[in-house]
């Protein structure tokens, strides 16, 4: 460009769009760091958490406060007033005993509580639409208004039909066994009971730890009751019976409280031991599902025929994992690009993509000049009418929109024969987009060819300006 020629031009300023916004991906060190969740913040069921998802119970966990004061208070005045009489009266393998006993009850009654007892997960949106849409082909109402899907499924196990039941809060088909917890609000494998006294559901996870825990509290209190009682008859031989009750008041505390929970925990015992050697549940047992014998219709499938089979399959079998995956990590949603608009490149964009929009006169706008602005010594403005168009050549019209270019239009449109007067290019002679000319191109090293002003094709007369719309679309 010829000195002087520049000055108009360094005011002009082409006005960017700012992708920042819509860009889908950003700079690492701009976004802010959003911690990551795990599923037990957002688990549905109403359970509560502890340390960081490792610990799962009940949301009503008053009864088991109960159960664990009690264990320990009447655990703890047997040691402290009983165990010293009695070691050294009979023999110190009493406290021994007492204290294998209390361990092994505390330890089998968290495992109990603090357990995933076999929560199955609820449905995605996608897969409660996904069954739904499979229970509607199979029953042909798809076409039809909304019908709610059937509530049961029929399965065989073992030659009897087992019917699966729909949850409508899980949006799934229950696994055999398996029932829906209404004050946990979770679908639990092998459901047996909810267990207020343990604060969880007792089910196909921790059944064996739950039946453990209850059989040996039977034994520690049946202990402890008989060396209280000892305890207190060897006192009465010695001082009296009233002298005794007054030397020892704590062992009548441990007496009275040990008396009264006997009963019941041993007959719970008991009854989950006869669940256990007939493999059946306290919801099957309570609803009359199976009958224990072969020969009548409604047999247990899940029965093996033996007892001791039974047994060691709900007691020493290998415990499923959980699946609920409480402690994972939420995966965060991957970004959609948004939708690409008139004029402006998505991010991503090509570097020959970016050449072909620079080619490409008409996507682009930006301030039009005046003919005053882009006069240049030596050289006739754009605005001004072309006085070297001999007599027979087509005219301008007068429509035609000012051009925002740096070079005049001979810079762009190159004359095909200086000396044969003015003729447009053909399309075969146009040149080629930028990075495709060849090395010996007269217009390689031209000046780099700006955006022209945005302009109406209709107002363009056909025959004078063909070569440049065959230029624009290249």
């Amino acid at each position: 460009m010829p000195p002087g020629g520049g000055g108009p031009m360094k005011d002009c300023e082409y006005s960017q769009i700012s992708t920042h916004s819509s860009s889908p991906m950003e700079s690492p060190h701009k976004k802010k760091k959003i911690a990551a969740r795990r599923k037990w913040e957002v688990f549905p069921g109403r359970n509560k958490f502890f340390c960081n998802g490792r610990i799962m119970m009940a949301r009503q966990t008053g009864v088991f406060y109960l159960t664990l004061i009690l264990i320990l208070v009447t655990s703890g005045l047997f040691f402290a007033f009983d165990c010293p009489y009695l070691a050294v009266n009979i023999t110190p393998a009493i406290p021994v005993v007492g204290g294998i006993l209390f361990f092994f009850v505390m330890g089998t009654l968290l495992r109990t509580s603090f357990s995933d007892p076999g929560v199955l997960p609820r449905a995605t949106p996608d897969e409660a639409a996904d069954l739904e849409r499979q229970i509607d082909i199979a029953n042909g109402t798809s076409s039809g208004g909304y019908r709610p899907p059937p509530r049961t499924k029929e399965v065989t196990i073992n030659g009897q039909t087992v019917k699966l039941k729909y949850c409508f809060t899980c949006k799934i088909f229950r696994p055999p066994r398996a029932s829906h917890c209404s004050l946990c609000d979770n679908c639990v494998e092998r459901f047996d009971h909810h267990c207020p006294w343990v604060g969880n559901c007792v089910g196909k996870r921790n059944y064996r730890f739950f039946y453990m825990f209850i059989l040996s509290l039977s034994f520690l209190t049946v202990f402890i009751f008989a060396f209280v009682i000892t305890h207190v008859i060897l006192r009465s031989q010695q001082t009296g019976f009233l002298n005794a009750l007054k030397d020892s008041p704590a062992s009548v505390l441990e007496a009275v409280v040990c008396f009264f929970s006997v009963w019941s925990i041993v007959g719970l015992s008991g009854f989950h031991t006869y669940l256990i050697s007939s493999n059946q549940t306290t919801n099957e047992d309570i609803k009359g599902s199976w009958s224990n014998k072969r020969g009548k219709e409604n047999y247990n499938p899940y029965s093996y025929g033996n007892i001791f089979t039974n047994c060691c399959v709900a007691l020493c079998g290998p415990i499923s994992p959980s699946l609920i995956d409480r402690r994972g990590y939420i995966q965060p949603d991957t970004p959609q690009p948004a939708a690409p608009s008139n004029g402006i490149t998505m991010y991503g964009a090509t570097q020959s993509q970016s050449d072909m929009a620079a080619a490409t006169p008409l996507l682009q706008s930006e301030p039009s000049l005046t003919s005053e602005e882009l006069h240049m010594p030596g050289k006739p403005g754009l605005g001004t009418p072309c006085a070297s168009l001999t007599l027979g050549q087509p005219t301008p019209p007068s429509s035609m929109p000012n051009l925002a270019t740096e070079a005049t239009l001979s810079d762009i449109m190159p004359l095909k024969d200086e000396h044969g007067g003015h003729q447009f290019l053909t399309p075969d002679e146009a040149p080629s987009p930028p990075r495709m000319l060849g090395a010996g191109s007269p217009l390689a090293h031209s000046r780099t060819m700006h955006m022209l002003g945005l302009a109406s094709q209709d107002s363009l007369h056909e025959d004078s300006v063909r070569g440049l719309v065959k230029l624009s679309s290249v």
